[in-house]
């Protein structure tokens, strides 16, 4: 069983409460993701981020067919850092980790994105013609937004 996993930087110019607080709310997901994924949140909750949070949405990543993603958030550090895990969705298994560090510069955000596409080799050959640079093009989009919101 082979896996992808992405790792992408970006320092932020703003402070650390800031970043946390927007990070750590599911309803700036929305705001962040292309609009072309059609990102719609199906749960609601004003809560802080907590572990076992359980966050519903539907999304559209390919030929714009909504399809219902459910992720539990597992782990929650405040302040330092947050995982994600899906419970339903396209993947066969998709782990993020969102890791914040405070530096002299400003913050430098971290996301370390693990996952196994689904359907096995077919899987895997869809991946390395087109999920691979899908995920990658909504985190490079992600640090565009983010680049406008706080730099």
């Amino acid at each position: 069983m082979s896996y992808t996993q992405i790792k992408k930087t970006q320092l932020i110019k703003c402070d650390l409460d800031t970043i946390w607080d927007f990070i750590s709310a599911p309803e700036n997901l929305k705001k962040i993701t292309p609009k072309s994924m059609l990102f719609h949140i199906l749960s609601t909750s004003n809560k802080k981020m907590y572990p076992g949070m359980i966050i519903a949405y539907k999304v559209a990543p390919i030929l714009r067919i909504p399809i219902t993603w459910i992720t539990e958030i597992t782990h929650v550090k405040n302040r330092k850092y947050f995982v994600d895990e899906q419970r339903l969705g396209p993947y066969k298994m998709w782990h993020h980790e969102h890791i914040l560090e405070e530096t002299k510069e400003g913050i430098l955000m971290t996301d370390i994105i693990t996952y196994i596409p689904p359907l096995g080799i077919i899987g895997k050959a869809i991946n390395f013609l087109f999920i691979k640079r899908k995920v990658n093009s909504i985190f490079d989009y992600r640090k565009k937004v983010l680049e406008e919101i706080f730099n």
